[in-house]
């Protein structure tokens, strides 16, 4: 507003004057906002894909034991321990185990004993996953690192 005439409307100097005040405050307001969530993490860790299974005398001999919280099956035979995935290699439903191997609910492929494929439309066999000592002396599956099959650790 002009101080010379009280009933002019805002003038060009006063409007430029205002949009620069507000555009100034609009990006205070934003660089305020951006500095109070910088402390706050805007993406969060995944769970590790390593998991510890137990000792070696807890994994049982030729059955499958199914890892808690994971998507996995862990076994032992006269080769050593292994780590089957549970998770189909058709469409990632996940697999129960029965009397002749693994059957997948969801549209009926079937695998034997050691995760080969006998049936359905999976096309491949379960994945082996890595099975390693840790140095406390638990067994540790690595869910995102896979292995030929019959890969097996020597205890």
């Amino acid at each position: 507003m002009s101080v010379d005439d009280p009933g002019k409307g805002v003038g060009r100097r006063d409007l430029l004057s205002l949009a620069a005040w507000g555009a100034f405050c609009a990006s205070l307001a934003t660089a305020l906002v951006g500095a109070f969530r910088l402390p706050n993490p805007s993406v969060f860790p995944e769970p590790s894909l390593k998991v510890k299974v137990g000792p070696p005398g807890s994994i049982p001999e030729l059955e499958y034991r199914k890892v808690a919280g994971r998507n996995l099956f862990v076994s032992r035979g006269e080769e050593g321990v292994f780590a089957i995935s549970a998770v189909c290699t058709h469409l990632g439903c996940v697999v129960a185990p029965v009397p002749s191997g693994f059957h997948c609910p969801c549209h009926g492929s079937r695998f034997d004993a050691l995760g080969r494929i006998t049936g359905g439309p999976a096309p491949r066999g379960l994945d082996w996953l890595k099975v390693a000592k840790a140095p406390d002396g638990e067994l540790v599956v690595d869910e995102g690192e896979t292995v030929p099959p019959g890969t097996y650790l020597k205890i």
